[in-house]
């Protein structure tokens, strides 16, 4: 399972290198572009209308990509703690299935004792059910 765990990470760790370095690419070759597009926007409206209009054209423009690069910003971050939260459950659930962590949970109890472990157990249930019915920090009501 360690192992498992370990090529998981190394692979999610090359991916997002990988990933980062397209993005970058694509985010400088995309500056250059919305710069040369506004230049040419800038010197039409300038020639046609005044400088005031240009300005504001080029405003609007940058106004424009900064509100798209927001939307798409928010998309991203929003599908990220989608998987987040699917990965933490799919981990739970193979960590729970494992038959060593079963093996040595059993060992564990029969090291403690059940007459032990139960008020252990209990004070951790209720542990569980406090901390299940806060909300997550990301829904916190403000003050």
């Amino acid at each position: 399972m360690l192992a498992r765990m370990i090529d998981d990470l190394k692979e999610s760790t090359g991916m997002a290198v990988k990933t980062t370095s397209l993005a970058a690419v694509i985010a400088i070759s995309l500056f250059v572009t919305i710069s040369f597009l506004c230049a040419a926007a800038f010197v039409y409206v300038l020639q046609t209308a005044g400088l005031v209009q240009a300005c504001l054209t080029g405003a609007g423009i940058f106004l424009l990509v900064a509100l798209i690069a927001l939307a798409v910003h928010a998309a991203w971050k929003r599908e990220a703690r989608r998987r987040a939260a699917e990965s933490a459950r799919s981990a739970l659930h193979t960590a729970l299935a494992d038959p060593m962590l079963m093996t040595a949970g059993i060992q564990v109890i029969r090291a403690i004792g059940v007459k032990k472990l139960v008020p252990i157990l209990a004070i951790g249930g209720l542990a569980l059910g406090l901390l299940a019915r806060r909300p997550p920090s990301d829904q916190v009501p403000a003050e």
